[in-house]
């Protein structure tokens, strides 16, 4: 019999993000909807008695822990959030899971292997939940982005990023297709980067290192940068040229 999901979160993006992959590494799972809030989540896991429910926790009205306290224990339940304070909680609901996001594919494999193995709810795996919570006290690198300058706003994964620009009050974001405007300086950006995966390459401009297809050096000794998935080119200070010399 087929193994059926519902995946529960009040950002569109995070629910595709997380939907993407879930059809990738498990593509005998079933998802039978997405919910965005805790009510609407209590009412399609009523209605289509799925067998797992990935639930976000810190929602408008209904928590995810409220709707976990309110559903059948037949169901398995994996908490999904940026959050690990609410890991003890968590436990006290039978939590099958409790992973934080960003989800990394290698952690999730993880999850669906857990979920393949059991056959009902069960508190979650203490040490790994330990281990998790102590990877959460290393710096709290930005993970998510608003992005635009009126009523509309988007959110955009920080793994989106190809390189940033700063652009007088502003700083323009690049994706692979789009380019979006944030109300944060590039100063302030830089600090809440992860410096393994994003270098300061020019005064104005930051780029994700594993988007870095080419790093070509002139006759001055100055690097002109060119991209994965932009077709830009970028022009690295002699400042930060000592990044490249190792590539």
């Amino acid at each position: 019999m087929q193994t059926t999901a519902i995946l529960v979160d009040d950002e569109p993006l995070v629910l595709d993000h997380l939907g993407r992959k879930l059809r990738r590494l498990w593509s005998e799972l079933d998802i039978l909807g997405e919910a965005h809030s805790g009510s609407e989540a209590l009412a399609m896991i009523r209605e289509l008695q799925p067998d797992i429910v990935f639930l976000d926790i810190h929602m408008p009205g209904l928590s995810g822990l409220d709707v976990a306290a309110a559903v059948s224990p037949t169901c398995q339940i994996v908490f999904v959030t940026a959050f690990d304070h609410y890991a003890l909680e968590a436990f006290d609901r039978a939590a099958v899971d409790y992973l934080l996001k960003p989800v990394s594919d290698r952690r999730l494999v993880r999850t669906i292997t857990k979920l393949k193995r059991d056959k009902g709810p069960v508190l979650a795996d203490v040490q790994l939940l330990l281990q998790q919570m102590g990877e959460s006290n290393k710096p709290n690198y930005l993970v998510w982005l608003r992005a635009g300058l009126d009523d509309v706003t988007e959110l955009l994964s920080v793994d989106e990023v190809v390189f940033f620009r700063a652009e007088q009050k502003y700083t323009s974001v690049f994706t692979a297709d789009k380019e979006h405007l944030i109300r944060m300086s590039l100063k302030d950006l830089e600090a809440r980067l992860d410096p393994g995966a994003f270098w300061r390459v020019h005064r104005s401009l930051i780029v994700r290192v594993d988007q870095i297809a080419v790093a070509k050096r002139d006759i001055r000794g100055r690097y002109t940068l060119f991209l994965r998935q932009r077709p830009e080119s970028l022009r690295c200070s002699r400042a930060y040229g000592h990044l490249f010399k190792h590539m």
